[in-house]
């Protein structure tokens, strides 16, 4: 029991409450000293009697830092763009970002706050990403040896650590003041992006002009971020094209955030502003490693209903006859976690779908063949979309889930003099030298070159599966029996017969013979045929099996000559 004092206090209250006062004591000194400290910065009085007083040129360094934010955002804020600063507190978690560098490039005793380029590190998703960002407030965002320097060292710091950078573009381009001092900076950060290409993940997002040689900056990472308005890069302007060609055309008509999602096909994503610019930046990272030497995060998983029933409805989706369309991203939706799917490239060649998904809590890339726009083929753009993404998984550990529905490349003159032979084969060597798990579906039809080279088990898929009503050959039917059939076809014309009843006939005959996935299952290219409400199961415990998978170095060769 606690003693009593002779008011009749405890003396353990007694005690709560002597150590109570000490802590609000304390508690007022340091208010107290904080509040000097914030008035010795506000009035510049050196001589305020503190532990740590601070110097004059820190508290001009101080006052430069919040009149440029204040500038910056004048100027910004009337362009209907964030600044330099805003667009980070968009990128990162909330108070994560440490900048260096901050009066680099600057001249405080002149009152010049600092460079046009921020860079530092933050937490995206809890992990670590650097960051460069112009500040189009500053000299236009231009750059000069000062911004080239910091951007350097960023991305080698960022290397050292094994981290993605993402590059946030707002730049009138080369300092012309400087001269060849800013466009050898330019020199040095391509270099730097191409080292660090495959080892982290890069990502450029657009959000004003990008010009000249500064295009290549973008160019040279994995995706390209642009916005629907401010967003512009162009190689020469349109001053410069109307004075070389007579054309006149609008910035946004040459290089506009459209124009590059749609038809250059030079972005991969179109944001309706810059925060849903930023914000795609977020999720992607969310789906990729932070280097090439370590597997994708995961992420929890619990399968239930909603997985049930959305297996029930594949085999409602694809219809059977194979001339009629249907939308394949319903395919995907009902195979994935929780339906989510981030298409990449979504406006550019729409007759394949590209994309990040999880299976299972891990993250995979997903291609396909999209049957609703010119039924599917492979054309020289889808070509390069598909390829480039397939690299791109590799490079970062995403296993490759493909989903086949293709009735060949696509034929005519035009395709023949944009390079299909050239710009297909590039399909061809991503997949042949891609090393991470890669399963394969084939949905409906596979016919030709087309078939081998979407993710077919010679090309080095390690799982394939078919379902039943799935066709594979050199081509479709009624094609083959117009080329094997050509003499008796003819004759049967001659005859006064019925040519098209015939054809039917020999082209059903060919179908049940050929064009059916047996002679695959029976030479080993397809490892089973599975009912459509078995898809993801497969797909799952295939990925599952082939988690161990390792990279093995074939020969000493420093790299291929890949078709570009």
């Amino acid at each position: 029991m606690s003693d009593v004092s002779s008011d009749g206090v405890s003396d353990t209250t007694a005690k709560k409450a002597d150590k109570a006062a000490a802590a609000a004591e304390a508690e007022a000194v340091k208010r107290e000293t904080a509040q000097a400290a914030v008035e010795q910065i506000s009035n510049g009085d050196s001589q305020s009697q503190i532990r740590q007083p601070v110097r004059d040129a820190i508290i001009k360094a101080a006052q430069l830092a919040r009149e440029a934010e204040t500038s910056a955002r004048k100027r910004q804020h009337g362009k209907g763009k964030h600044t330099a600063r805003e667009r980070l507190d968009l990128l990162f978690d909330a108070d994560t970002f440490e900048e260096m560098g901050r009066f680099s490039g600057g001249d405080i005793n002149k009152g010049k706050a600092g460079s046009a380029v921020v860079t530092g590190f933050g937490k995206v998703h809890g992990r670590t990403v650097g960051v460069y960002a112009q500040d189009f407030s500053v000299r236009g965002g231009t750059l000069g040896q000062a911004e080239g320097l910091k951007i350097c060292h960023l991305m080698d710091m960022a290397m050292q650590m094994k981290v993605p950078v993402v590059a946030l573009i707002d730049s009138g381009g080369a300092r012309i003041q400087e001269g060849v001092a800013a466009l050898t900076q330019y020199g040095h950060i391509f270099r730097k992006t191409c080292q660090a290409s495959g080892f982290i993940p890069q990502i450029s997002v657009i959000l004003g002009p990008c010009a000249g040689g500064a295009v290549y900056c973008p160019a040279l990472t994995d995706l390209i971020i642009m916005t629907k308005e401010n967003s512009n890069m162009f190689v020469t302007g349109p001053d410069v094209v109307k004075a070389a060609t007579g054309e006149t055309i609008s910035m946004d008509e040459l290089g506009g955030g459209y124009v590059h999602n749609a038809k250059s096909g030079v972005a991969h994503y179109l944001g309706e502003d810059e925060a849903d610019a930023i914000d795609y930046t977020r999720t992607v990272l969310a789906y990729l490693p932070s280097n090439s030497d370590e597997k994708a995060p995961t992420y929890a998983y619990a399968s239930g209903h909603a997985e049930r029933e959305a297996a029930k409805r594949l085999k409602t989706i694809v219809p059977a006859n194979d001339r009629q369309p249907y939308d394949v991203l319903e395919v995907v939706r009902a195979i994935v976690d929780y339906g989510e799917f981030v298409q990449v490239q979504e406006l550019f060649a729409q007759s394949a779908i590209v994309g990040f998904a999880c299976i299972s809590g891990k993250p995979v890339g997903i291609v396909a063949n999209q049957p609703n726009v010119r039924a599917g083929i492979l054309d020289v753009d889808a070509s390069e979309k598909v390829a480039r993404f397939v690299r791109l998984c590799d490079s970062f550990n995403l296993p490759i889930v493909t989903l086949v529905d293709v009735p060949g490349y696509k034929p005519g003159s035009d395709q023949e003099h944009a390079g299909i032979i050239r710009r297909g084969a590039k399909v061809i060597y991503a997949y042949a030298n891609a090393q991470v798990p890669m399963v394969t579906v084939i949905l409906r039809k596979a016919f030709g070159g087309a078939y081998i080279v979407m993710g077919s088990k010679s090309i080095g898929a390690d799982m394939n599966f078919a379902w039943p009503t799935s066709q594979i050959a050199v081509l479709g039917a009624t094609g083959a029996v117009n080329i094997i059939h050509r003499k008796d076809l003819q004759k049967a014309k001659e005859a006064g017969q019925d040519v098209e009843a015939l054809r039917s006939k020999l082209a059903d005959e060919y179908e049940a013979s050929t064009v059916n996935a047996n002679l695959s299952l029976e030479m080993g290219e397809i490892d089973a045929m599975i009912d459509p409400e078995q898809t993801r199961e497969v797909i799952e415990e295939s990925l599952a099996m082939l988690a161990s998978k390792r990279r093995v170095s074939h020969n000493d060769k420093h790299h291929g000559n890949q078709p570009l």
